[in-house]
């Protein structure tokens, strides 16, 4: 192109050393046309070559940012339109400087260091082997590791972008529950609630706070971060009851159910698979277990203060009774045992029921290791998995579970819950525990770099819970849409 303009100008130089003898000499109007057209033709020609490089540099800019090298896609071809996360690189005082600190969290009753658990991405100590009835996939996952977990599946998650403004969600990676933890007995309020107000200073000054696009996980239950009293002796911190904080979006191990922007996901369990095929292996295997025992409970006595204990104290006492029926594993006589998961599992796996009362809270992590068991969970409360895990458990409960009131449980005389179990027939029983099995896949946290095998892919509980943080999300966003 710019040979031809080369030309053009030579030409034009030809075109001036005879244009006295020209005939347009004489016809003044002629000329001033002819010039003016080669103007005109040349300020095309300078267009036409600015618009190619605009057009090459639009498309260089929308092609990077995502962390998968993709090519240019169309929106038909892109699938992750519509999934993208961002990760805030958060300073390392709310993460990583929090696990180095290990030590801290540990408190003195914790049998084991907290800093084993976090061994394997936070899975903890490997349980499973050759020497074992369990696959390498099984770890003795303490139930508060679940951040540390969720933060590293969200690095291996697909449709990670480095572009903010490409992402429908933005992920904040700090170790809320582990923080607490570290605080967990200091009687300054202050020092307890630091951590979350410097978050959300930090959180405000970048430029993609905007709308409620950000979500957070927590390993604790939603009561430790509702502190709503200034006094020393007051239990947690405050940190969402932070204004700010009400424009996150929280996933808690337990939330509060009169709370629009907290929603429950599972405990972590004891097995991570790296493959769908194990997981349905499992699933096949306990398919087939032998089940000695109709019911069972695995837990520890709690003060008759509320109507939890009150409830705990009753489901102890009926299990004692029906003593041939039932097996209570005491985890305040033989609390060595509560600890072993392999102890637990094989309790849960010959058991056709397994008792699900509250105790600290509402919710357990036995909810989850009883349902990896195959075990059909007996619950005394709604708000203990219905209310809960809205997004990974079905909603017609009693195609997987057993409800029975507080008010059946206290009058209906000592063996009530036998009673009541012994009356579901057989087959009933069969198509609740294969609905159980079912519920595997969506209440495990498989490895980060699990197999794919076959293209065929079942959600693991991660896969569910980045799912509903997505359509939460969109739903607002189509809410304020429609108010502006």
């Amino acid at each position: 192109m710019d040979h031809q303009i080369k030309n053009t100008m030579k030409n034009n130089n030809n075109s001036s050393v005879s244009i006295e003898n020209h005939p347009w000499k004489k016809k003044p109007t002629t000329l001033l046309l002819f010039l003016s057209l080669l103007s005109i033709s040349l300020l095309l020609l300078r267009l036409s070559q600015d618009k190619i490089i605009l057009i090459t540099t639009t498309k260089t800019t929308a092609t990077t940012g995502t962390d998968h090298q993709r090519s240019h896609k169309s929106s038909e071809d892109d699938t992750c339109l519509g999934r993208y996360i961002y990760i805030h690189n958060l300073p390392s005082r709310f993460n990583l400087e929090i696990i180095k600190d290990c030590k801290s969290i540990t408190r003195p009753k914790d049998k084991i260091s907290m800093c084993k658990y976090l061994d394997n991405s936070g899975f903890g100590p490997l349980i499973g082997g050759k020497s074992s009835d369990y696959s390498p996939s099984w770890y003795a996952t303490n139930q508060f590791m679940l951040e540390v977990i969720f933060h590293e599946k969200m690095k291996s998650y697909e449709c990670l972008t480095r572009n903010s403004s490409l992402a429908s969600a933005i992920y904040v990676p700090y170790y809320a529950g582990l923080d607490f933890r570290r605080h967990l007995r200091r009687r300054n309020v202050a020092a307890r609630d630091a951590a979350g107000k410097e978050l959300v200073k930090w959180l405000k000054k970048q430029p993609q706070w905007k709308g409620k696009n950000h979500f957070l996980v927590t390993g604790r239950i939603s009561r430790d971060f509702r502190r709503n009293s200034g006094s020393r002796s007051a239990w947690g911190t405050n940190f969402m009851l932070l204004s700010e904080s009400l424009n996150l979006t929280f996933l808690s191990i337990e939330r509060s159910l009169t709370s629009h922007n907290e929603f429950a996901i599972p405990y972590p369990t004891y097995f991570h698979p790296t493959s769908t095929s194990e997981i349905l292996q499992w699933q096949e295997k306990i398919r087939l277990t032998n089940r000695t025992v109709l019911f069972s409970f695995a837990g520890a006595q709690r003060p008759s203060r509320n109507q939890n204990g009150v409830v705990r104290t009753e489901v102890i006492k009926q299990c004692k009774s029906s003593s041939k029926t039932c097996r209570f594993l005491d985890c305040d006589v033989n609390a060595n045992s509560c600890d072993d998961p392999i102890s637990l599992m094989k309790l849960f796996e010959s058991s056709t029921f397994c008792l699900q009362p509250p105790g600290d809270s509402l919710t357990r992590k036995s909810v989850f290791d009883s349902i990896l068991a195959g075990c059909i969970p007996v619950f005394f409360n709604q708000g203990s998995a219905y209310k809960q895990y809205l997004w990974h458990i079905p909603k017609n409960s009693s195609k997987y579970s057993v409800y029975i009131t507080v008010k059946e449980l206290r009058t209906g005389g000592k063996n009530k819950i036998e009673e009541i179990l012994r009356g579901i027939p057989n087959e009933r029983v069969v198509g609740m525990r294969e609905n159980v099995i079912r519920l595997i896949p969506k209440i495990v946290y498989a490895k980060p770099n699990r197999n794919k095998p076959d293209g065929e892919i079942l959600e693991d509980s991660f896969d569910v819970a980045v799912k509903g943080v997505l359509e939460r999300i969109e739903g607002i966003r189509r809410n304020e849409f429609k108010t502006d």
